[in-house]
């Protein structure tokens, strides 16, 4: 059997930036959705004290993402597949 030596493999070809911003467009609507579910459940409040929640719960998402949860729990050395 003859092996062909331009062989095709997608994860050496696919751009690994594309990965980090379809992390982040979704890190964006599940935080936006999820503060204005959160906020709205407060009941009735002043329209710019709702959107000061907003903002603060939306960017809570963002430092728990990226700092808590990417910055400590996936770098863990247990779950790096490194030989």
């Amino acid at each position: 059997m003859v092996v062909h030596p331009n062989i095709h493999i997608p994860k050496e070809s696919f751009p690994h930036w594309i990965w980090y911003a379809i992390e982040c467009v979704a890190l964006i609507v599940i935080s936006f959705l999820a503060a204005v579910k959160i906020t709205d459940s407060f009941g009735e409040l002043p329209v710019d004290v709702h959107n000061y929640m907003i903002t603060g719960i939306f960017g809570m998402f963002f430092l728990v993402w990226y700092i808590g949860i990417r910055g400590f729990i996936l770098k863990k050395k247990i779950l790096q597949n490194r030989f």
